[in-house]
């Protein structure tokens, strides 16, 4: 009986031991959601669907862009993207922005209302 009680004590401290580590404040999970601006030229409608579905790569969970600002807001997962992967992204279907430019002829392909140059 004396070895039960000692066996259920000992589990008992494990388990609380566990526990305890799980999230005590003060420190960071790797994978923790982000939120950054990156400002990207854009002008309507069609700009803003296209700026926000580029900017969903791996790891973005949100996306938002304004033409008032010209900026787009995005949040995600550190491990997984960074401005400069988002950005790249986004300049790859037309839309200069601070972390990259867009290829002229990805430019000249967009439409009329879509130019902003």
């Amino acid at each position: 009986m004396k070895t039960i009680k000692i066996i259920a004590v000992a589990l008992f401290v494990i388990a609380l031991g566990f526990t305890s580590n799980a999230n005590t404040p003060g420190t960071t999970q790797a994978g923790a959601a982000k939120t950054e601006t990156l400002k990207v030229s854009g002008k309507c409608g069609n700009c803003k669907s296209r700026i926000e579905k580029a900017a969903k790569i791996d790891g973005v969970t949100k996306a938002e862009w304004s033409a008032d600002s010209q900026s787009l807001a995005v949040t995600y997962d550190a491990s997984k993207a960074n401005l400069d992967k988002i950005g790249k992204s986004v300049a790859a279907v037309g839309h200069d922005n601070a972390k990259a430019k867009s290829d002229d002829k990805v430019y000249g392909a967009l439409p009329g209302c879509c130019k902003y140059k």
